[in-house]
């Protein structure tokens, strides 16, 4: 959340300054705890107030830039792939990335979009297949959108473009549980 706050202040954000108090209130009432770290409850208020106070759009904007699941430790391996692959037309990058990464489900489409069924793996959907009880910390639309911002970001170093999130559909869990989230990105440059 620390790191949320911090891109939300930057001037390029497009986040209104007269929320970000706000939002250092939530980061410092908990860190002033006493906790070690920021407990799962932070982020659920800080969340929360994300989708009370700021637009889907500013939202899809602050995930982009740090959503979830980066650093994963792909990053050279994808930069690699990108350099490597650079001559390709997109269709074709998209392609070899999806079997080399064994990255199901990627699809550009003839409107210049690129559509991404993902199965999560952990969290709410795993605890899901596995029969087990599960409350996400946040609301579930904001996680996956936040998850939105860790697919943007692996295709844009991998494919060596850039995107911006268009839409996140999340398929209720007894209708598909393998394949719950469907990510759809435009491409821009």
């Amino acid at each position: 959340m620390k790191t949320m706050l911090a891109t939300m202040k930057k001037k390029n954000s497009g986040i209104p300054k007269e929320v970000l108090p706000m939002f250092e209130g939530i980061i410092h009432k908990y860190e002033s705890s006493g906790l070690p770290s920021l407990p799962p409850e932070c982020e659920k208020e800080f969340y929360s107030a994300m989708e009370e106070h700021l637009t889907q759009d500013q939202r899809y904007g602050l995930f982009a830039i740090a959503g979830g699941c980066k650093g994963t430790g792909a990053d050279k391996s994808r930069r690699a792939f990108a350099k490597e692959h650079a001559h390709l037309p997109l269709g074709e990058r998209l392609a070899l990335f999806t079997k080399t990464f064994d990255r199901g489900g990627r699809v550009l489409n003839e409107d210049n979009t690129i559509t991404v069924n993902f199965a999560c793996t952990h969290g709410y959907y795993k605890r899901v297949r596995e029969k087990k009880p599960f409350n996400p910390t946040s609301t579930l639309q904001t996680y996956f959108d936040c998850c939105a911002g860790g697919r943007l970001y692996e295709l844009e170093q991998a494919l060596d473009i850039k995107l911006r999130i268009k839409s996140v559909d999340i398929s209720p869990l007894n209708e598909n549980p393998a394949n719950s989230v469907v990510f759809t990105f435009v491409v821009v440059a």
